[in-house]
């Protein structure tokens, strides 16, 4: 590593290239990557122009432990007011209450809502990591499944949808305090008033983690759960395509606990650039523009699945309601792994799952969960995904050509082009 040679008057001047080109140009490689393949990956998005630059905003100096007018730090008066706008912005896109903007990711606004209203060993009752639900809904070596009393529900074999019924069976037995709806690799609508309707007659609370289809609420392409939810926890960095990061809707009456878990009893001072972005991604969510944004994810998610089907292979549940489509290979000789392996090598990024009655661990699978946010953001539309489908299908088929391939998902890449004029950073001008 090269010793650095600016003097103090140079640093305060000088941009990344300058005192870093290392770092430079891994950072232009990285943006290079994005453009060069299709992200397919359900969990990621190409956030707004704006959104980068809040990010890279002179907030992240500012120092704010506490909230809005009761903070720990003098200064506080500017940051404030975008923590405001950014609460105030969250609760009239969702219909909340009250709204906590602090979570650095989903993981912390789910703990948040559990240290808020739960003690250790307590009983929760959640969906199944491995038809769907998350780490943070009760995995044993989560702090979630480490801390509290997690049972879980699953997926119907016939349908691969969410069995109510056993849903209900489970919590009369289990008698939870609270119960955990939503998912990760779930590809079809959330009903969150039949969860309600079973969390009512245990008497438990309920909490839906929205955080891979808040946008399409957001657009009203899916049914609010914070009309039947105790508490919503999302990120800001999936559908809703906004910075990396999280946050909490909740009914007011638990609105102080959910602020005292984040702060002080998980997160210090919270990141007041990542906060100000979130600012400006939910100004952007309440737009018709991105309602139209959302309503193509869906339309371009139907085209893939379609297509996926068209050429022969399995989609769990047959279709899908958001924006991620689930490949079931349990009928072929491919495992997730292997098809994620394949797929990067013709320029298509996804990543393995496992499917519901998976016999393969989790780091083999024999599911590929597939969205489409981030490819309809940089301007794809039906079209392009049935051609993503095509590829995919060929992709996994006999003697697949795979230098073809690849040509092929670059040269849509090429037709909808990526952050033109972006260096992978924002530029300081002294």
């Amino acid at each position: 590593m090269a010793v650095v040679q600016e003097t103090f008057a140079e640093l305060k001047t000088l941009g990344l290239e300058e005192v870093d080109p290392d770092v430079a140009a891994i950072l232009g490689r990285e943006l290079d990557r994005q453009r060069g393949q299709i992200e397919l990956i359900a969990s990621e998005n190409f956030t707004w122009p704006s959104v980068l630059e809040a990010v890279g905003s002179a907030a992240t100096n500012k120092y704010a432990e506490g909230y809005p007018g009761k903070r720990y730090y003098g200064g506080c008066e500017v940051v404030d007011e975008v923590e405001e706008l950014a609460r105030t912005r969250a609760k009239a896109l969702f219909g909340a209450e009250h709204a906590n903007v602090q979570p650095h990711a989903g993981a912390q606004a789910n703990m948040a809502v559990y240290f808020a209203v739960l003690n250790p060993g307590d009983r929760v009752l959640g969906l199944s990591l491995d038809h769907g639900g998350h780490l943070t809904h009760g995995l044993k070596v989560n702090f979630s499944g480490k801390l509290y009393e997690f049972h879980h529900s699953g997926v119907s074999r016939e349908t691969m949808m969410v069995d109510y019924d056993e849903v209900l069976a489970k919590a009369k037995d289990v008698r939870p305090k609270l119960i955990v709806c939503g998912g990760s690799a779930y590809p079809r609508t959330v009903e969150a008033d039949k969860f309600r309707a079973i969390a009512d007659e245990v008497g438990a609370m309920l909490m839906c983690d929205m955080a891979h289809f808040a946008g399409l609420v957001a657009a009203g392409l899916h049914p609010n759960p914070m009309e039947h939810c105790d508490f919503v926890t999302s990120t800001s960095h999936k559908t809703l395509a906004g910075p990396r990061a999280g946050f909490v809707l909740c009914r007011e009456e638990y609105a102080s606990a959910v602020d005292r878990a984040l702060f002080p009893g998980m997160q210090g001072g919270p990141l007041m650039h990542t906060i100000a972005a979130k600012a400006t991604c939910f100004r952007i969510a309440a737009s018709e523009a991105f309602k139209d944004y959302q309503r193509q994810v869906r339309a371009n998610a139907d085209a893939l699945g379609a297509g996926l089907q068209e050429g022969g292979l399995s989609i769990l549940t047959g279709g899908t309601d958001t924006h991620l489509v689930q490949l079931d290979l349990r009928a072929t000789e491919w495992t997730g792994l292997a098809a994620q392996e394949r797929l990067e090598e013709c320029k298509l990024t996804v990543n393995r799952n496992t499917v519901p009655f998976d016999e393969r661990p989790p780091m083999v699978a024999s599911g590929v969960r597939i969205g489409t946010p981030a490819a309809t953001m940089r301007g794809f539309d039906e079209s392009d995904f049935t051609e993503v489908a095509s590829i995919i299908v060929d992709s996994l088929a006999d003697g697949a050509d795979v230098p073809a391939l690849g040509q092929r998902a670059v040269a849509l890449c090429d037709r909808r082009p990526l952050y033109p004029g972006f260096r992978g950073y924002t530029t300081y001008v002294a």
